[in-house]
């Protein structure tokens, strides 16, 4: 074979070697690609379930669209090729991330899932808290049990939920206060917990109807003080004066909670807030309506302007990236608080679009 033909055959062997390795080989990589959004104003579901639902308080008619956005995420286990991988990157719809940023130290689908299903619950209540402070409504708090640890006394004893009256007796109001109560015992004896248990059909909340129940559990040595333990962690739970039930179905994480609160105070309040536009957002938020960074944004930003969005909420920390690749048609609103975005909604309603705080600078 002349040598000039064996070279080409060589060189052609490789390249089928390496086309087939590339093909094969798995890489450490996440996909993230543009989500649904979803009104938090409107219906989702062939039933046509409303978002955001008001029982015991007066609600008033809305139009237009608030939109949270979401994003689509491959699961725990996938790997894509190298090839996929590549063909990711040179896409504008698809983010491609190392895995560990969205599933760290070898996080499962289910344990994914059951954190970004407590976030979202969480933002729920950040959503509800901040809405209702933000239109003066009182709100108050309850002492409960936040979470049980697996293997530890109080399992199968006290469940997460369960409302916290008194320990021993005493009346507590804090997490100090169940803290201080129970490491006064020596580990071995047994501490007497007063509570109102968790209705099982209620979404996690303390059943009203349920009588106040004593409920003794043994302490043990705690391996990290040497003090007395049950494994329990107590928190504080908003309480509200009406009900307020958001209906969003395998929806998780943090970053509705702008949006929530603007839908909720939409319902309670007789102003249409966006006079019929279409504005769609993002961002976490806190009891005190502060606007926090969230994941994903440019897929986000493809979601709303596929949606139809004219107007997105971006949160201030979010507003670098979002405005490297902003998708033709949609007009970035910086959102820093709650009442910012309030503003933000009067501008846009009234058509005083040029005064909206921008994401450009």
């Amino acid at each position: 074979m002349p040598r000039r033909s064996a070279t080409m055959l060589a060189a052609t062997l490789l390249l089928i070697a390496l086309l087939c390795v590339s093909v094969l080989m798995k890489v450490p990589y996440t996909e993230m690609s543009p989500g649904p959004t979803y009104n938090t104003l409107g219906v989702q579901g062939k039933a046509g379930t409303p978002v955001i639902t008001i029982t015991g308080h007066e609600s008033y008619p809305t139009s237009g669209h608030l939109n949270m956005t979401t994003v689509q995420v491959t699961g725990a286990r996938y790997e894509p090729s190298l090839v996929n991988a590549v063909l990711g990157w040179l896409r504008g719809d698809v983010l491609v991330v190392p895995h560990d940023n969205v599933y760290p130290q070898g996080q499962s689908d289910a344990d994914a899932k059951k954190q970004n299903a407590e976030e979202f619950t969480l933002s729920e209540d950040h959503a509800r808290t901040a809405a209702l402070t933000q239109l003066g409504i009182p709100i108050g708090s309850e002492l409960i049990v936040q979470s049980v640890t697996a293997g530890a006394p109080a399992e199968g004893r006290l469940h997460a939920g369960d409302r916290v009256v008194a320990v021993d007796g005493t009346p507590v109001t804090d997490a100090d206060g169940v803290a201080k109560a129970v490491t006064r015992h020596q580990p071995g004896e047994s501490v007497v917990f007063t509570v109102v248990p968790m209705a099982k059909d209620a979404g996690g909340k303390a059943d009203p109807t349920a009588a106040r129940t004593d409920i003794t559990v043994p302490t043990v040595k705690s391996p990290d003080t040497g003090s007395a333990m049950v494994g329990i962690r107590p928190g504080v739970r908003h309480t509200y004066p009406f009900q307020i039930d958001i209906g969003l179905q395998d929806v998780g994480g943090p970053s509705a909670g702008l949006m929530f609160s603007l839908g909720i105070i939409d319902k309670l309040t007789p102003d249409d807030l966006t006079g019929g536009k279409f504005v769609a957002g993002t961002g976490t938020i806190d009891d005190a309506g502060k606007v926090g960074p969230i994941g994903g944004i440019s897929m986000k930003l493809i979601a709303a302007r596929d949606a139809g969005a004219e107007y997105f909420f971006t949160p201030a920390a979010n507003c670098a990236e979002a405005r490297k690749d902003t998708p033709s048609g949609l007009t970035l609103v910086k959102a820093e608080t709650l009442d910012g975005a309030l503003k933000s909604l009067e501008q846009i309603r009234s058509g005083q679009t040029s005064a909206l705080p921008s994401c450009a600078k």
